[in-house]
């Protein structure tokens, strides 16, 4: 017996009302929260660098056209001149979609890299949640506290000149998969966001120093064979340092088995592990 479909699968058009009445549900939840968007712009930068990071944007994926990676570029040159310069004050709220908003090729977006249940495929807009990766990233380096957030499940590509730990990712989707985070300290921070050749660049900044430093640590990463399938594992710690630069805590942020559906033979020999009993 055929397994009944849902109604967002029925036609072009019923995907379109189910998008639709997924942001109205997600627009009124907000308005019932009281929930404080973040929208002032401004080109000055606040003095201090709390965290700073770039990306590659350009990547040599196996079984992806590199004409998508550039128009993933330009893709990520729009949001990025959405998202410049926020400052998000005590009490407010950092949303990605309320900052960059629908990403349509009417307003310039090209068709790039998406994931969607665990498969690749193309999309206008693609390829924007590197940004919200950097986002997340830097965010991880601070206080503020993180509201909303969709990790990616599986391992999807082989790792290629990867600088952050495995994991630490985000998943968006217009309108209602966003990234949030809310600035729960006493200060305003603000975030830069740009493009500086193929990479892109994001930081962190704040009026006055915090009290406390975070750092990120991966460990015991490696890949296992489990039955027919592969996995990347690992754990992710998020250690605080003091003033003194001593460790003060040591979070477990991720407990990584993630499944592998690129093709295992791009697994490097070293790094993987036979199989536990």
């Amino acid at each position: 017996m055929a397994k009944r479909r849902q109604f967002y699968q029925l036609s072009p058009v019923c995907y379109r009302v189910s998008l639709w009445k997924e942001g109205l549900r997600k627009s009124l939840a907000d308005r019932r929260s009281g929930f404080r968007a973040a929208e002032l712009r401004q080109e000055e930068s606040l003095p201090v660098i709390v965290k700073s990071h770039r990306s590659p944007v350009l990547r040599r994926l196996e079984g992806v056209d590199m004409a998508l990676q550039q128009s993933k570029r330009a893709n990520l040159a729009l949001a990025a001149g959405c998202i410049d310069g926020v400052v998000i004050r005590p009490g407010e709220s950092f949303s990605f979609w309320r900052l960059v908003g629908d990403p349509t090729a009417r307003r310039g977006f090209g068709p790039g890299l998406t994931i969607a249940s665990g498969r690749v495929g193309t999309g206008v807009g693609g390829g924007l949640c590197q940004a919200g990766n950097l986002l997340h990233y830097l965010v991880l380096h601070s206080p503020l506290t993180v509201t909303e957030l969709h990790h990616h499940s599986d391992a999807l590509f082989p790792d290629d000149r990867r600088r952050v730990p495995f994991g630490t990712g985000t998943s968006i989707f217009y309108p209602h998969i966003d990234y949030r985070f809310r600035n729960d300290t006493g200060q305003t921070v603000q975030l830069r966001l740009w493009l500086e050749e193929d990479d892109l660049c994001g930081e962190l900044r704040s009026q006055t120093p915090f009290p406390l430093r975070y750092r990120l640590r991966e460990e015991d990463s490696h890949y296992v064979k489990e039955g027919a399938d592969y996995y990347r594992v690992s754990r992710v710690y998020r250690l605080t340092l003091n003033g003194a630069g001593e460790q003060v805590n040591r979070e477990l942020l991720l407990d990584n088995h993630s499944k592998v559906l690129f093709d295992p033979a791009l697994i490097p020999p070293d790094q993987l592990r036979e199989e536990t009993p």
